[in-house]
């Protein structure tokens, strides 16, 4: 499995033939693009979690000839900007539904913040798990109220997640957060079953190096935390290989 940071959230994976870039809001290293116009692959999906603006960006429009669906969060259906998408290729998910064609499986779960994260699926066994903004949103300067809230929401989705399985996941270790940042990372780890985690969210905050804590529960996962639009890893089953 190949995989290519993009910006933020937003990653580019290929396996063999099979093409997914999820919540491609900007590509400066125009990884995407590239991969679209030598057009070695036998399908692309498109997805992207929510309609925020660091998740969801409209030049993906541009792909539409050769993408198979663009599997979108439910939220998205009712923004402006979907409307310059084809309609017949869109697939929209709500949280805890299933989607499924002759190529992926796909999973919606529910978020902590808008949107859906997913569960995916691939021809060779492959499974990956991409957060969005599924996360424990523990902000330090907010109210006591509402940090007990965001625990209570993060805590009851990770029930339903519990168990998982995942090659690789892409969760949220979002600098913001300051020493919180860690929170749902290592609660997610904890309770899934996942063979490598990739950092995202981290804009302007630079490589995540992890505590001693997290290490601990991932129990030597390999880890990636991309700082450059563009940085790619090849995942091997066991460890991230670097270029």
């Amino acid at each position: 499995m190949d995989i290519n940071y993009l910006l933020n959230s937003g990653f580019m994976i290929r396996d063999g033939k099979i093409l997914l870039v999820i919540d491609d809001y900007d590509d400066p290293a125009q990884i995407v693009n590239a991969a679209y116009d030598k057009g070695d692959f036998d399908a692309l999906y498109i997805f992207a979690t929510h309609a925020h603006f660091d998740h969801f960006g409209t030049h993906i429009r541009a792909y539409a000839p050769k993408t198979v669906r663009y599997i979108f969060g439910n939220d998205i259906k009712h923004t402006k900007r979907v409307k310059i998408f084809p309609k017949e290729k869109i697939v929209y998910m709500k949280r805890n539904t299933d989607w499924t064609d002759e190529v992926i499986k796909v999973r919606a779960y529910d978020s902590t913040d808008v949107g859906v994260s997913f569960w995916i699926q691939l021809p060779s066994g492959a499974k990956i798990f991409h957060a969005g903004d599924f996360n424990w949103w523990h902000w330090q300067d907010d109210t006591t109220e509402n940090i007990a809230l965001a625990e209570k929401a993060f805590r009851r989705q990770m029930k339903k997640i519990s168990g998982m399985e995942a090659d690789v996941v892409f969760f949220p270790v979002d600098g913001r957060l300051g020493s919180s940042q860690e929170l749902g990372a290592i609660e997610f780890v904890t309770r899934t079953k996942v063979k490598s985690f990739v950092a995202m969210h981290r804009v302007d905050f630079g490589c995540w190096q992890p505590s001693y804590k997290f290490l601990a529960a991932a129990d030597d996962i390999p880890i990636w935390s991309p700082t450059e639009p563009g940085e790619h890893r090849a995942f091997d089953g066991e460890k991230f290989l670097e270029d």
